[in-house]
């Protein structure tokens, strides 16, 4: 079984920039630089022969031409008072949104079933542990939320596995669409 998920690779020195972000929370579990990304579409785990079709079907999603997107911001998701991820977002971009609804239909052409949840763009920068102080989390966000990169040229998306261990998801590129 493969587990599979469509993203937008960080280029190295947005990475870097990222990674001086990356300290000053115990507690937090820092993404490596070659882990961020922006995710596209998640799609789980399916066999080849389905990832195969999704394969096939993302072909149609790369089109539209290049663009660009451009972080901007820092915050986290949780439930229940209970923060479990830091985030760089994204500045509002029609174009990425609408590339992120063309891996969903692709998927669903494809024959999977997607969540229905609403598509947040973001960069995962770390995973908290339950201990984590939530005054502590608050006080980084706030040291780090006027984060605003320069544009990034996106020309490209890639197909992606993900192997879960105890450090954290390892993730493998199987296939890139250029646009």
């Amino acid at each position: 079984m493969l587990r599979l998920f469509t993203a937008l690779p960080i280029p190295w020195d947005v990475a870097e920039t990222l990674k001086r972000r990356q300290t000053g929370l115990p507690g937090a579990r820092w993404r490596p630089g070659e882990a961020l990304h922006v995710t596209l579409a998640f799609y789980g785990e399916m066999d080849e022969r389905r990832a195969d079709d999704l394969a096939s079907e993302l072909e149609r999603a790369a089109t539209g031409g290049p663009f660009e997107i451009a972080l901007k911001g820092v915050g986290a998701f949780g439930d229940d008072h209970r923060s479990h991820t830091l985030w760089a977002g994204l500045e509002p971009n029609e174009r990425l949104n609408v590339l992120a609804g063309r891996c969903r239909a692709a998927a669903e052409r494809a024959g999977l079933r997607m969540e229905p949840r609403a598509y947040r763009p973001h960069v995962t920068l770390a995973y908290l542990k339950t201990q984590t102080n939530p005054d502590r989390i608050g006080a980084w966000i706030t040291g780090h939320n006027l984060l605003h990169s320069p544009p990034i040229r996106v020309d490209r998306f890639g197909l992606y596995s993900s192997v879960l261990s105890d450090d954290g998801s390892h993730y493998e590129l199987e296939r890139e669409y250029l646009l």
